[in-house]
């Protein structure tokens, strides 16, 4: 009796999980598109169930189109655009902050991910409030990621070193003041010191198997990762964003001939 009421309880819980998955269908010029939002990711997977119900995303165009990297849409500017019209800067007045999801949720060939502005003005990495991509990306070589893990531990040091310096940085500007530049130096081989020991001691692994396996035999765009949310991913027609990726552009990566889009929920 007890296992019978496990066992039960089990495929309650699974049913339950699946009939909760949320799945938008994107109907475009070229095609039709379906897309899973990840639960993981409740804030943009709301907001963007939020746009698609009020109808922010119809009518509007993929307005950036790069071969072998992604799609993008969702400037809300885009609507009735111009042919010389400049897009890419429109969305609603507010941001999302980011919810990576990492490993488990990469830029894998069909994911879907959010959009925002750079680093400089950004350094929180927040999202666009309506702006999306989905990754289409290239197949590499495990040479090409091995050096790519290198660049991220690169990367990764830096920001810990960039970390340590801010720490420092009443002592580094009373050296400045003084000209100290003996100190300076002193400072900074003891804060490189102190970050070769921390990954000595803490050793990172940028990509899981998965991801490797992944990126050298299905394609996605691996350097994105933990830097832009992924919160969805395309279940269907991934032959359509192939077609998408592969259209004429000019200059300023908008297809030569617009597509459009209109999106739904998709009701199980």
């Amino acid at each position: 009796m007890k296992k019978t009421i496990i066992v039960t309880l089990l495929t309650t819980i699974f049913l339950f999980n699946m009939q909760a998955e949320t799945k938008v269908l994107i109907q475009t010029t070229m095609g039709d598109i379906v897309v899973r939002l990840y639960d993981e990711t409740p804030q943009h997977r709301d907001n963007f169930i939020k746009l698609v119900e009020s109808g922010y995303y119809n009518d509007l165009i993929f307005h950036r189109v790069i071969k072998d990297f992604m799609i993008q849409g969702g400037d809300p500017d885009s609507k009735n655009a111009t042919p010389t019209q400049q897009l890419g800067a429109g969305g609603p007045d507010y941001t999302i902050p980011a919810e990576f999801v990492y490993p488990k949720y990469y830029h894998k060939r069909g994911a879907l991910s959010a959009a925002r502005q750079s680093d400089q003005v950004n350094p929180l990495k927040a999202s666009s409030g309506s702006q999306f991509y989905i990754v289409w990306g290239q197949v590499y070589t495990p040479s090409q990621m091995k050096q790519m893990e290198g660049q991220k531990v690169e990367q990764m040091k830096n920001a810990y070193f960039q970390n340590l310096a801010m720490q420092q940085q009443d002592k580094i500007r009373a050296m400045y003041q003084a000209q100290d530049q003996a100190g300076l130096q002193r400072l900074q081989q003891e804060l490189a010191y102190q970050t070769d020991k921390y990954f000595a001691e803490h050793p990172v692994q940028p990509f899981t198997a998965e991801q490797i396996k992944s990126y050298t035999t299905e394609g996605g765009t691996p350097f994105l990762d933990n830097e832009y949310t992924v919160f969805g991913e395309v279940v269907e027609g991934l032959e359509v964003v192939e077609k998408i990726q592969s259209v004429k552009t000019q200059p300023g990566d908008r297809p030569e001939q617009d597509i459009k889009m209109k999106m739904s929920l998709v009701k199980d």
